[in-house]
């Protein structure tokens, strides 16, 4: 079982990325690996969790907006964002300010 990201007191930030894939691979997950090891190396990064059926639904946890512009002009990211039209029929990206939280 894979636990949720652990994430510090609130505020954080959280960038919300909801994604149907296209048919075949095309290098996507390649890609995806090279990113997820990048990405968890990115100053301000704090974590994320991703699921996926039909939609797709991945969240990363940032600790300020400038963390999360920063990872947005990483080299490799945007060689990957330049690929979303091989990759997606459609995504939604929504970032957000993490006021509360709550669990156990």
């Amino acid at each position: 079982m894979t636990s949720p990201a652990q994430t510090p007191k609130p505020p954080y930030f959280a960038v919300i990325f909801t994604s149907i894939r296209t048919d075949g691979d095309n290098g996507y997950a390649a890609m995806a690996k090279q990113i997820l090891a990048l990405v968890s190396k990115q100053p301000g990064f704090l974590g994320a969790e991703s699921v996926r059926q039909e939609l797709g639904v991945t969240v990363s946890y940032w600790e300020s907006s400038e963390a999360i512009r920063a990872w947005k002009e990483n080299a490799l990211h945007k060689e990957a964002q330049s690929k979303a039209g091989e990759w997606y029929k459609c995504f939604r990206i929504r970032v957000c300010r993490v006021e509360r939280e709550h669990g156990f």
